[in-house]
């Protein structure tokens, strides 16, 4: 306690104490302080984090722009990784902390955000036309800002508008105040993006919006909300976007659990936890999982793209993350991130902003976009004067909507649509299909990390899977199979790289009669390679599940397209034999085809939407490898 009214008194005198954070996290009965150092290092790889001591280390400040490490694009606005090295690590207890944080109004002028709703909601229309109905993702999130000036000491209107928050804010993963000297951010950011705590990874996708009217839960608001579509098929691409990081960096890929839904002030979210084990670095981890795809969208590579196109402008550390990393008792790394939303950055002379973004997808309107940006920024923003504060409860209890029998219902119904491989505990040992163990398959990116769930599935099947990006050098030869994947784009794009990378890989499988599984982009230009028209629908296929016809049968799957390939009869007669078709029969719309070595798809049998996707690969592949005979085994010392 003495150590923080060391901290507010020489703020009060004007005096700048040095680098600190004070920062409760959620359900603690009390905040922690950090005090130290502040460097500034280029890499995720270069923040310190030394073996042999336990605790917190290092608090990582990583800007948006730090995207670039995995080589996506972005506008480089040139935002520092700056690191707090922790030198002294405190508890003060809330209410302590409360009784002499300082209690005044922030006071704050000339706030407007930079981007007028007019002009945010035409570029929500240009998205929705320009990205998503051209097949470039699934969703985007498109941020604006609301400036201000500070009225006083920069530092005191922080620590202000952190009690503020504390008080009346609810449901904060972390609430904050990180002060570096060259920058103050104060929030209550509600996403945790990835933790890591022995060995056990953990990713909390977060999406759909409900705005709350008011003191009084409106439960019959929030079970319309829970139904709409738009916000379901929302949170399962989410869902699905960070399973796919998931799939990268946890060695059996990550168990979904939830949904759950979070409650603030004046919001509440639908969310679930991912879990999944993991033996890498926590600075690798935090890289392979920039940046969250509630803050830029999917696929991640593609979104990016769209983001500096129609952004135009750095994000500072909007959607980056807070990184705190250290050791347990036990020697082993220690990391907790969460995403900078619900933030104020706040200049020494004074200079306030407040970033904040919407998920566009096919459903959205500029209208609810617009407003989904307003509410999202209440929070901070009632904290720090521009807008109406929630009231002052202290420690009253808060009705709960989720406790609400019929809430709990709607949200377990979310479920039960989706893949029951997420869903369950997964044991390595599970039987393998004995035509495919021992097996290898090379899965080619088309800058879409489905392949990464892909590979996990495949792997569940008993193949043993390599991933390589369609830009990569490299022979077919030795492997089994070849997965020819999805990614974003226009499939008929004659002069496109990747396109031609495609097309001129499925040709030389075509030729040699490798077998050859092609999944959305890779079934669409497989697709036209055969002869098929393709079409690009009036209406995205984007995060949409449906029951389709599948081979004399009728499967459940997900759907992330834009393109389609089209055909008006079940039966195709091509250079390399005879196809058989799956489509719909009312637009002749292609969802599957297999031939004499190979079999495309155009929806995600990876995806969380396809609780019938293991099945759909269980029977393709059991035709393209096939369990050898006796015979063949007994030749080949028993293996295929």
């Amino acid at each position: 306690m003495t150590h923080l009214t060391d901290l507010l008194t020489a703020i009060g005198r004007g005096v700048d104490p040095g680098p600190f954070a004070l920062l409760r996290r959620e359900g603690a009965d009390d905040l922690e302080l950090f005090t130290g150092t502040v460097d500034t290092v280029e890499r995720l790889a270069d923040i310190p984090l030394t073996p042999g001591t336990s605790g917190p280390q290092t608090l990582a400040l990583v800007p948006y722009r730090q995207i670039s490490e995995r080589g996506f694009a972005c506008v480089d606005d040139g935002a520092p990784l700056e690191c707090l090295r922790i030198r002294d690590h405190g508890r003060i207890a809330l209410a302590d902390a409360l009784a002499v944080l300082p209690d005044e109004q922030v006071r704050t002028a000339d706030a407007a955000f930079d981007i007028t709703d007019e002009d945010y909601s035409r570029t929500v229309h240009r998205v929705l036309a320009e990205e998503i109905g051209r097949g470039e993702g699934a969703n985007f999130v498109i941020h604006r800002t609301m400036h201000a000036t500070v009225q006083g000491p920069p530092l005191v209107a922080a620590l202000a508008a952190l009690r503020r928050l504390l008080v009346a804010e609810r449901g904060a993963y972390w609430t904050f105040v990180v002060h570096t000297g060259s920058r103050t951010l104060v929030g209550a950011s509600p996403e945790r993006h990835v933790s890591v705590d022995d060995g056990l990874v953990m990713m909390n996708p977060i999406s759909g919006t409900f705005r709350r009217a008011g003191d009084t839960p409106d439960r019959e608001a929030l079970l319309r909300f829970l139904a709409d579509p738009k916000e379901v098929e929302e949170l399962y691409m989410v869902l699905d976007e960070e399973l796919k990081m998931m799939a990268t960096v946890a060695e059996h890929g990550g168990q979904v659990i939830g949904p759950y839904l979070k409650e603030m002030s004046h919001l509440a979210h639908t969310e679930y936890l991912l879990a999944g084990q993991s033996t890498r670095d926590v600075r690798e981890v935090l890289r392979e999982t920039m940046f969250a795809p509630t803050v830029t969208g999917s696929p991640m590579e593609n979104a990016c793209r769209v983001i500096a196109r129609h952004e135009r402008r750095g994000r500072g550390y909007y959607s980056g993350v807070l990184a705190l990393v250290g050791h347990d008792e036990a020697g082993r790394q220690t990391l907790d991130a969460p995403i900078l939303i619900r933030t104020a950055e706040i200049s020494p002379a004074g200079r306030l902003r407040v970033p904040v973004g919407a998920t566009l997808v096919r459903h959205s309107t500029a209208a609810g976009e617009v407003a989904e940006t307003h509410a999202k920024a209440a929070g901070v923003l009632a904290a720090l004067g521009l807008g109406p504060a929630a009231p002052d409860r202290g420690r009253e209890p808060v009705a709960r909507l989720a406790d609400d029998p019929e809430v709990r219902d709607a949200l377990a119904r979310r479920n039960a649509p989706l893949a029951r491989f997420w869903l369950d505990q997964r044991s390595p040992d599970a039987p393998k299909l004995p035509g495919l163990v021992g097996r290898r398959a090379l899965i080619v990116d088309n800058e879409d990390t489905f392949t990464g769930m892909l590979a996990h599935q495949l792997g569940a099947l008993g193949l043993e899977v390599t991933t390589r990006p369609w830009h990569a050098s490299g022979s077919v030869d030795g492997y089994d199979l070849v997965v020819a994947g999805p990614g974003p784009g226009d499939p008929g794009s004659p002069d496109e790289p990747k396109m031609m990378a495609v097309r001129e890989l499925l040709n030389g499988l075509l030729a040699t009669g490798r077998p050859t599984l092609a999944v959305c982009l890779g079934h669409q230009v497989l697709s036209g390679l055969l002869g098929l028209p393709l079409h690009r629908r009036d209406a995205p296929y984007q995060g949409l599940q449906r029951e389709v016809p599948l081979f004399g049968g009728t499967r459940r799957v997900g759907f992330y397209s834009t393109f389609t390939a089209l055909a008006e009869a079940d039966r195709l007669d091509t250079a390399y034999g005879p196809v058989e078709l799956a489509r719909d029969l009312g637009d002749g719309a292609v969802h599957a085809l297999r031939g004499r070595g190979f079999a495309g798809v155009q929806f995600h049998p990876e995806s969380v939407l396809s609780p019938d996707g293991l099945a759909v690969l269980t029977e393709l592949l059991s035709d393209l490898l096939p369990a050898p005979r006796p015979d063949e085994l007994s030749a080949t010392g028993g293996r295929a």
